[in-house]
């Protein structure tokens, strides 16, 4: 299985539920733990990629269709944190300030600092790259693994021959 537009379709349903999941607010943090959602997008691919070729996928197949998964996700990922993040941006900044009142020992720097930090276009870059490197890595993870998981026995030899 060389041909690239067959990996398309598995990597883009990996990548959607990778970068769905990595940027929900709550729910993102599935990823603390062993970066479960961007593994899980790079499985996923993989799998998707075994149910679509009447052949076994080799490991090579599942770590690319989850590397693809991968930066599929960290763009998706970033698609949706710009809204959410207008969102959520209030809320966090309030909070911040919050905290900020009831530390009198933090540097008037410091302060600042955090305050311009919080839902900013900043933020937005540091996650993009940061999904962009995990995911590139730990989604090429979930694909290989996937691939050794789910993939199909080959059929007996007498049904090769026999064709």
């Amino acid at each position: 299985m060389n041909t690239t537009t067959s990996k398309t379709q598995p990597a883009l349903i990996g990548g959607l539920v990778m970068g769905v999941l990595s940027a929900l607010p709550i729910i993102s943090a599935g990823n603390l733990c062993c970066c479960l959602w961007i593994i899980s997008g790079g499985v996923l691919a993989a799998y998707l990629l075994q149910q679509n070729s009447p052949t076994p996928i080799t490991q090579s197949d599942g770590a690319v269709t989850g590397l693809l998964a991968g930066v599929i996700g960290a763009v998706i990922y970033l698609i949706l944190s710009i809204p959410i993040t207008l969102l959520v941006a209030p809320m966090q900044h309030r909070m911040l300030q919050g905290l900020m009142d009831r530390a009198n020992n933090m540097p008037p720097e410091f302060r600042e600092y955090m305050g311009s930090y919080v839902g900013g276009a900043v933020g937005l870059i540091i996650g993009f790259v940061f999904m962009l490197v995990m995911g590139a890595i730990f989604s090429t993870i979930g694909g290989l693994l996937g691939a050794v998981f789910f993939r199909k026995p080959l059929p007996p030899a007498d049904a090769i021959s026999s064709s």
